[in-house]
């Protein structure tokens, strides 16, 4: 029993110290993504090597961090309700984002390099990896945790967050009717205010998240996500600026007043 529980400690300070890591990697690489966008979508270049469709290398790519996430969770599984809960929400929306909404997207012709789509499977192997494996074998939630402020707050912010998120990327894709190609200035919603409120929005969903499972694998997600999604909506911003002389000067990029 003794052995057992110092080798689950030893574990937990392990996977920590790497985590510590991977998150210390994030926050290098945000300086280095506000000055290099990611060749894809508006933004994407054939000059980063072979190209895939940009539809069936989102759902590759994306749908990637489901398989991995479900694989590492049913295999270290261990029942705790809100543990189950919690890798619920972390499928659905991926569920969502993997296959659900690259079909709804009219981006037919349009490619990306598929060095974008293998360094993201990359990535949500290791962000999916160590939220599946945190869930299912460090979770400890006491019954009454739906209680506690995080989760509370968490829950909040994960639901306005998805709801922010999906209602944006509604629009831009209803900007395009059948067979246009060309990107159009986005109106009404929280476009009036930023350029980017789908970003702004997944960014508070997993913020959301992490106050709601409350530990380090999440919280390290949150810190991607920010590093990921921040500079993307500042080159968007820009991209917008220079490409449209009658873009509304007052709009921010990502964060209302503010940025």
């Amino acid at each position: 029993m003794n052995t057992l529980y110092f080798r689950c400690m030893w574990d937990q300070l392990t996977i920590q110290n790497l985590l510590w890591i991977w998150i210390l990697v994030a926050v290098v690489l945000f300086p280095v993504q506000l000055f290099v966008s990611a060749p894809y979508g508006r933004h994407a270049k054939s000059s980063w090597g072979p190209m895939i469709s940009n539809q069936l290398g989102w759902v590759i790519m994306e749908g990637w961090a489901p398989v991995v996430f479900l694989s590492v969770y049913i295999y270290f599984f261990r029942f705790n309700s809100y543990a189950v809960f919690f890798a619920v929400l972390y499928l659905l929306h991926y569920i969502h984002r993997s296959f659900i909404f690259p079909l709804r997207t009219n981006t037919k012709g349009k490619q990306m390099p598929v060095m974008i789509m293998l360094s993201a499977m990359m990535f949500n192997s290791v962000n999916a990896g160590i939220n599946g494996y945190y869930l299912s074998n460090f979770a400890d939630y006491p019954v009454h945790y739906f209680l506690h402020w995080n989760f509370i707050l968490g829950v909040i912010l994960f639901f306005a967050g998805f709801a922010i998120n999906f209602y944006a990327d509604d629009i831009l894709i209803h900007l395009r009717k059948p067979g246009e190609k060309d990107y159009k200035i986005p109106k009404g919603f929280l476009f009036e205010y930023i350029s980017c409120p789908n970003h702004f929005g997944e960014m508070i969903e997993w913020l959301g998240y992490f106050l709601m499972c409350w530990n380090l694998a999440s919280f390290a997600f949150f810190v991607w996500t920010v590093s990921n999604l921040l500079p993307r909506a500042l080159h968007h911003h820009k991209w917008y600026l220079e490409n449209f002389k009658d873009y509304p000067k007052e709009r921010k990029a990502v964060f209302p007043f503010i940025w």
